[in-house]
């Protein structure tokens, strides 16, 4: 005999309670079957609401009544033929004894537990009729009222169940019972006296485990709307999946920290005789769903998150209670006569302190009492008074075979610490089926997300990125992200969602990732953009593995990097702003980088997609030392040089660069030297030396009159005026048969930037288009220098500088 169970969402309604007729009829195909049922979809919360509005309005407790009633009819006129005269005439007489309730709690303005059971019992009782007759339509069906079987003590909300005295009626009835098919309402039962009491929290499911053992059926299936246990909360944790197989403690401790799916008191009755319970979907009966047995097939380590929200610790501290036996006692005592459930443990070997989780409503509560039961050790110092923190969260790893792997705990606080998930208290026991920590309710689904990547992702990583700056470089950048996705996923393990968009007008959201392919269409559909909103939604969305990306030039985007960084979000950035301000800025950032493990990437600063800030912390990193650094590092100047002749003017040539995207926006940023300057800044901090901008000597060669333009079509026409003072830069160096370059500078702490002469024999003599060139001198090599060339300007080559720098985070 088997024992099949379904939720309120599997009787929601007239389509969902044929969808469990099927099920019910293939089942009894094989086996005689049990059925018990919850009542209709809300319906159980919608009985309390009325009850709890004829206090104070009975005509809104009667609408309340009449939509309960309605739905009711429609699943009899939709599912009932044979006995609809009688099945009306049962639930008519049933609703008008609950309006008599009704009546009675607004005549009286009392509401007991004991009518509140007899209230809430009214689910059960009509949806077990309903089904057991709409079910007889078809098969050989009989309806059983739970409350002559399952007997409970006097505790009408949350009754405990005599099981002497249950087991021998179920037992009793079965064996008289001859019918294929028996349904049964759950949650419902009965005192000694005959009076209605209910079982509580999850009370449909225990009421079926109750039966399964009562009759030692082969298998206790409950249906619901999801297909079983899963690895993290499937609406938490997109990637979460089925679990197939676990064992009846491993169920018990899911379960127990937040697992809905199934209620703890649901498996011990079945632990007990060793039933296995399945847990299916209603809505897809194939799917095998996860079974709960004894000896589970599946050997992971690690079966389950889980975790429970809106809980307070309560921590009672001091030197008084060293060596003093009998705190622990006085504490749960204190909560156990209030019937204040206790979640959490721990304390600390010195036993200088004890906390306790219990759920937030009962936080106020229990500080109270508590400090009035050690209120003489708080008068004399002994203790201090009661401290509660509340807004925090228990998150779980469960796992029987967790004791058998060492390092476990270690992965577990590395993913949380990496993402910046503050751990306020640990426990496990000594069986190690369970880590689990108090964290703040905020950090609830980073923590899940982040814990199911480390233990159930098949090495897949995630990394959710934040972008402002969608121009040349940001628009390349997206381009190659969704050209890449497909390769990253199968050969790097890798994801990567742009959850966040913005430019200088608008700005975009999506949790579960933007469209890169129609992003322009969803960013002009944005909100208004602002640094600050920006990054509080970046904040508040609080993804595991962010990433912050500047792809601007813009000095108030480059202020905003610490913020991001004390959040332990990621910041890549092509924007030099930061690393070539103030040498205390600049130390701020690596600092509060190393202190909150935040990665603060700037390889494109320096040569757009060159590895030469890596080269540069390789060489530092390996022991070695930097003398001397040559470089021509603007992309813009050495085309500008390259193209410009007797033949072409200087401002056309100017324009040209601008035009393929090799300058900045303001391109007198790179004919002024104030870039170049800023490069070798930043190469020469990444050496070891502390240099400010202004300790950088600037041998800059535009006139004075475009040195001082404000804008950028003043200063073309000051290229234009002073035409012939750049042509004699040129003449001056072709007679000398060396070419024009922007060469800096750094010489054992000195550093210079300037126009030069570059002759033939020289490494720099014919770099070709944009590129860049670096000739790093150290100790390793002191005379042939390390040299690192290529392109060094454009959005394609910075935009994969970006990307490159993505994928070391990834790396890390």
């Amino acid at each position: 005999m088997k024992v099949l169970k379904f939720g309120g969402s599997s009787v929601a309604n007239s389509e969902n309670i044929k969808k469990v007729l099927a099920i019910v009829a293939n089942a009894s195909k094989k086996d005689t079957i049990a059925v018990v049922v919850s009542a209709f979809g809300k319906t159980t919360n919608n009985l309390l609401a009325g009850a709890n509005a004829s206090l104070k309005n009975i005509e809104e407790a009667k609408e309340i009544l009449s939509n309960i009633k309605t739905l009711h009819n429609e699943v009899i006129n939709d599912l009932i033929v044979k006995n609809k005269p009688e099945v009306i005439q049962k639930t008519t007489a049933l609703f008008d004894r609950l309006h008599s309730i009704y009546e009675g709690i607004f005549l009286l303005q009392e509401l007991s537990d004991k009518t509140l059971a007899k209230v809430s019992s009214f689910g059960e009782r009509l949806s077990s009729y309903i089904i057991a007759n709409a079910a007889n339509e078809v098969l050989d069906a009989v309806h059983k009222e739970s409350r002559d079987l399952i007997i409970t003590n006097n505790d009408f909300l949350d009754a405990e169940v005599n099981f002497k005295a249950t087991n021998a009626n179920i037992a009793a009835f079965f064996k008289k019972n001859t019918h294929q098919v028996t349904l049964l309402g759950g949650f419902i039962s009965a005192n000694i006296a005959g009076e209605t009491t209910t079982l509580g929290r999850g009370g449909s499911d225990f009421s079926a485990a109750i039966y399964a053992a009562a009759i030692n059926a082969s298998e206790l299936q409950i249906w619901t709307d999801v297909a079983g246990m899963f690895t993290a909360n499937p609406r938490v944790v997109k990637q979460a999946y089925a679990i197939s197989e676990i064992s009846y403690e491993e169920a018990m401790e899911l379960s127990h920290f937040g697992a809905k799916v199934l209620y703890p008191p649901t498996i011990q009755p079945a632990l007990r005789k060793e039933i296995p319970i399945r847990i299916q979907n209603t809505f897809d009966p194939e799917n095998i769903g996860t079974l709960i047995c004894k000896n589970p097939k599946n050997s992971n380590e690690v079966k389950g998150i889980s975790h429970i929200e809106d809980i307070s610790l309560i921590t009672l501290e001091g030197g008084g209670m060293i060596g003093i036996p009998g705190f622990s006692k006085r504490l749960f005592e204190t909560l156990s006569v209030a019937k204040i459930n206790v979640v959490f443990i721990t304390q600390a070997s010195s036993e200088h302190s004890i906390c306790v989780g219990v759920y937030e409503n009962d936080a106020t509560k229990a500080q109270e009492l508590l400090n009035e039961t050690f209120s003489i050790e708080i008068d004399r110092k002994k203790i201090k008074p009661v401290s509660v923190e509340n807004d925090l969260a228990i998150i779980a790893v469960v796992g029987e075979s967790m004791k058998n792997y060492q390092g476990l705990s270690g992965q577990m606080f590395a993913a949380l610490g990496k993402n910046n998930v503050n751990v306020r208290a640990i426990a496990q026991g000594s069986s190690e089926k369970n880590i689990s920590a108090v964290i703040d309710k905020s950090d609830a689904k980073k923590a899940l997300n982040t814990l199911h990547e480390q233990f159930f992702e098949e090495k897949t990583k995630q990394l959710n990125l934040f972008v402002t700056g969608v121009g040349n470089v940001g628009e390349k950048f997206l381009a190659q992200l969704d050209q890449q996705k497909k390769f990253l996923k199968e050969n790097l393990k890798l994801k990567i969602r742009v959850i966040g968009l913005s430019n200088s007008r608008k700005m975009v959201f999506d949790n579960d990732g933007i469209n890169l392919k129609n992003w322009k269409e969803a960013l002009e559909n944005g909100e208004p953009t602002s640094l600050d909103n920006f990054y509080k939604k970046v904040k508040t969305a609080n993804h595991r593995n962010s990433v912050f990306i500047d792809n601007t030039a813009n000095q108030q985007v480059s202020e905003v990097y610490e913020k991001y960084l004390r959040d332990s979000i990621s910041v890549v950035t092509c924007n030099k702003i930061a690393c070539a301000s103030n040498y205390k800025n600049y130390k701020i950032l690596k600092e509060v980088s190393r202190k909150y493990n935040a990665s603060f990437l700037f390889e494109t600063n320096v040569g757009a997609g060159l590895p030469i800030i890596d080269t540069l912390k390789n060489l530092i990193n390996s022991g070695d030392r930097i003398h001397k650094i040559q470089a021509v590092l603007s992309g813009s100047l050495n085309f500008v040089f390259n193209n410009f002749n007797t033949n072409a003017t200087f401002h056309d040539v100017v324009a040209q660069a601008q035009k393929e995207g090799f300058t900045e926006p303001d391109p007198k940023i790179d004919l002024s030297g104030v870039d170049v300057a800023r490069k070798i800044l930043i190469l020469a901090r990444e050496s070891g030396y502390q240099l400010e901008l202004e300790d950088i000597a600037n041998n800059a060669f535009l006139p004075k009159d475009s040195l001082q333009t404000t804008n950028n079509n003043d200063f073309y026409a000051s290229l234009t005026k002073n035409e012939t003072h750049f042509q004699q830069l040129f003449k001056e160096a072709n007679d000398k048969d060396c070419r024009l370059k922007y060469v800096a500078e750094f010489v054992d702490g000195k550093a210079n930037v300037g126009l030069q002469h570059i002759a033939a024999d020289h490494p720099f003599y014919n770099l070709e288009g944009s590129d860049n060139i670096v000739l790093f001198f150290t100790d390793r090599y002191p005379s042939n220098p390390l040299i690192i060339k290529g392109a060094g300007a454009g959005a394609e080559v910075t935009a994969s500088g970006i990307f490159a720098d993505v994928i070391r985070i990834a790396n890390k």
